[in-house]
């Protein structure tokens, strides 16, 4: 009898020990996607009349309304499946224009034609989906009096520009188009000053013998910029910023539509965190919530911090490197993916090695909507998800997606984990990070691409929900889940 009850004991404790490993690697291997098809576009709700001008000089941290940008847009009747469609394809120049300037950077930036305690502060950030670009979008005010203006975010570029009266060439924007005449703080920049000489190339005032400094941007889209350098105060919901060098554009071309204006985030020295980095650190972090939220007491809206408090401590931190050709991206060293639990063994730190001559290497992005790999990477990595995936029912291609699921019917699905190893720490992507809705009829996709390049980049989508974190004196960037 003695016995019998050891044994049932020792039954009893194998079995628990087996379910709790069985527990442990079920939940390592799988997550749960909820099945939520393309939404319906939300309408522009940002309160008007919670101005964002104030003739406070705080630099305290604050919180203010976000709102989705799909209003903005000429195309705001598309369908969602529309929307998503011209995402994609405004998607695949930004890659284009990334990958083309990484590969001829050859020292050139960005703006090349073809200390005090800091505080902080942050802004409206909307989701550009309507544009079909992927970018996301803020709030705030040019100038003295303040004009209100959306501007996009863009962390693969530096020079911060507007669209300026009078217009040669302007596109469509949703606010009037900004006149400097009408600003007490507006002032251009003397061609031959030491601002001007930070663009790369200002010989053309020089030589049109300008009192002006002029800038041109070029983008690898064809999309272009061109007018006066200049200086002006930028208001951030009560948070005043002064004498901001900025591109006051009269001929701007391309894909921009909707917006006012680019706010540079790169790491170049002309962008906006390094112009002020006195004042905030060179600290700044956004949180990007679903891209098609409106921002809602059930949903957490999308931010961008500026300052100290910009930076969670709990982050999970990787270090920058340092591209010698180009200093505008902000990189980071890739080691390996894992699915399901496992290091995909196609998946090594070579193929994201940035070398010597700054050619390859992994950049963070806010501007791109899906993560490219290196071909070779991302073949083994969309293998090894298919092979965990295998009880979910195949769908055809879309677009750029070659992996892709039928989900009609269903609620909830068990999908492989997905998780990003840096140095210095991984990062577990949620399912809805890399398996998307791409219509109304259940169709889902692998929100991962190959690019026949070296570049790799980290998009958007894979990047929300999460706070990134940059931190440009400390030369590091960090990840922290849950935290819009």
């Amino acid at each position: 009898m003695g016995q019998q009850k050891v044994l049932n004991t020792l039954v009893f404790s194998v079995a628990v020990l087996f379910f709790s490993f069985s527990s442990a690697t079920s939940s390592s291997q799988y997550n749960t996607l909820v099945v939520n098809t393309l939404p319906s576009s939300p309408i522009l709700s940002f309160p008007e009349s919670e101005s964002l001008i104030s003739d406070s000089d705080s630099t305290t941290s604050l919180s203010v309304h976000l709102s989705h940008v799909d209003a903005l847009s000429s195309s705001s009747d598309a369908s969602p499946a529309e929307l998503f469609n011209l995402r994609l394809q405004r998607d695949s120049l930004r890659v284009e224009s990334l990958t083309s300037l990484a590969a001829v950077s050859a020292g050139r930036n960005v703006t090349k034609r073809p200390p005090r305690s800091a505080g902080g502060f942050s802004g409206v950030v909307i989701s550009g989906l309507s544009q079909g670009s992927g970018e996301y979008f803020m709030r705030l005010g040019v100038g003295t009096p303040a004009t209100n203006m959306y501007m996009v975010l863009d962390t693969g570029s530096d020079v911060v520009w507007l669209q300026c009266s009078p217009c040669k060439v302007c596109y469509n924007q949703s606010d009037p188009v900004f006149n400097p005449a009408k600003s007490k703080t507006f002032a251009t920049v003397p061609c031959g000053s030491r601002l001007c000489r930070r663009l790369d190339d200002s010989s053309e005032c020089v030589s049109r013998r300008s009192k002006a400094c002029l800038y041109q941007v070029s983008y690898g889209d064809g999309s272009f910029t061109v007018g006066d350098f200049s200086t002006e105060t930028l208001t951030f919901h009560g948070a005043r910023v002064d004498h901001v060098a900025l591109g006051c554009g009269h001929d701007n071309e391309g894909l921009f539509v909707g917006a006012a204006g680019l706010l540079g985030l790169g790491r170049g020295g002309l962008s906006f965190p390094s112009q002020t980095k006195n004042r905030y650190n060179g600290k700044f972090s956004y949180c990007l919530v679903d891209r098609t939220s409106s921002g809602s007491s059930s949903k957490p809206p999308s931010t961008i911090v500026f300052g100290n408090g910009a930076v969670p401590k709990t982050a999970v931190f990787t270090p920058l490197l340092t591209n010698p050709k180009l200093d505008t991206f902000y990189y980071l060293q890739l080691l390996g993916i894992s699915v399901g639990g496992s290091r995909v063994p196609g998946v090594s730190e070579s193929q994201f090695k940035l070398d010597a001559t700054g050619n390859g290497g992994v950049i963070i992005d806010s501007g791109t909507s899906v993560t490219r790999l290196t071909q070779s990477a991302y073949v083994a990595l969309r293998d090894a998800f298919r092979l965990g995936a295998t009880r979910l029912k195949r769908a055809p291609s879309y677009s750029l997606f070659d992996t892709c699921f039928d989900l009609s019917g269903m609620t909830t699905v068990k999908v492989p984990t997905v998780v990003f190893h840096f140095t210095g720490g991984e990062v577990s992507l949620p399912a809805s990070n890399y398996l998307i809705p791409v219509n109304n009829q259940g169709r889902f996709c692998f929100a991962f691409a190959g690019t026949m390049g070296s570049l790799s980049i980290i998009g958007n989508i894979q990047q929300q929900g999460f706070r990134v974190a940059y931190d440009l004196v400390g030369s590091r960037v960090g990840f922290l889940s849950r935290a819009c």
